[in-house]
């Protein structure tokens, strides 16, 4: 991949916009450790405790785009994208388990160990729409962290007001998981002779990907909806 050519600023992107999807569970905890410090020590912790999760995950990142070379892992890399890009349309997101800290150094040791700890899906998607070239990590990373950080208040009322955003992360995140399995050394031998087959199967995961997350949600629907009628609010 040539530097600065149309394919480069197409992955660059394509990082960008995966970690913004993924990365709003990670802005919410952040914003939880920290509530409550007091205001003039809330930004330090928050500065410091995402310049360490910024730091550990490129590293992260980086060893995971050097495994994507041995053989198989980037198939098994792509099955478990399958399973986040899923995961982001069916999953409700829970974070009240984690702690708030009324300390500036504590804060920060909690966003950086629950941004490694929420940030696995992250660390695949990020190395598999690189396509293992590391510069793209380093500089799509340190692009898109901060903004989610800065801006994730804003992204979630996004999120909220145009649920459509979740479908096309969520589409986003299951071509590059078929792309990374189409492009696996065992496999990739089969998928140039057919190009037709290489396409269709990355359509086929896409639409796969969106309807069953469009499936799972709707479930979750009728369930909050029966658990409405069965107990009404009492006035």
């Amino acid at each position: 991949m040539e530097f600065f050519s149309a394919t480069f600023f197409f992955s660059l992107i394509n990082i960008i916009f995966i970690d913004l999807i993924l990365a709003g569970d990670n802005a919410i905890v952040i914003g939880m450790a920290a509530r409550k410090l007091p205001k003039t020590v809330q930004k330090k912790a928050i500065l410091y405790g995402t310049a360490g999760a910024i730091l550990l995950r490129i590293a992260a990142t980086l060893v995971v785009v050097w495994l994507l070379g041995i053989p198989w892992l980037l198939a098994v890399g792509g099955l478990m994208l399958i399973f986040i890009a899923y995961k982001v349309l069916a999953d409700e997101g829970d974070h009240d388990s984690v702690e708030a800290k009324d300390s500036l150094w504590p804060a920060v040791r909690t966003i950086v160990i629950a941004d490694a700890a929420m940030g696995l899906d992250n660390v695949i998607a990020v190395a598999g729409a690189s396509g293992q070239h590391t510069i793209l990590v380093i500089i799509g990373l340190l692009i898109s962290v901060p903004i989610v950080v800065w801006g994730s208040t804003l992204f979630i009322k996004l999120l909220g007001m145009f649920p459509w955003i979740a479908y096309v992360g969520a589409a986003v995140l299951a071509y590059t998981a078929a792309h990374m399995i189409t492009e696996e050394p065992h496999f990739i031998g089969f998928f140039e002779d057919n190009p037709i087959l290489r396409y269709l199967f990355i359509a086929l995961v896409m639409a796969g990907v969106l309807f069953a997350g469009y499936r799972t949600k709707q479930k979750h629907r009728e369930k909050e909806e029966e658990k409405r009628r069965s107990h009404p609010a009492t006035r």
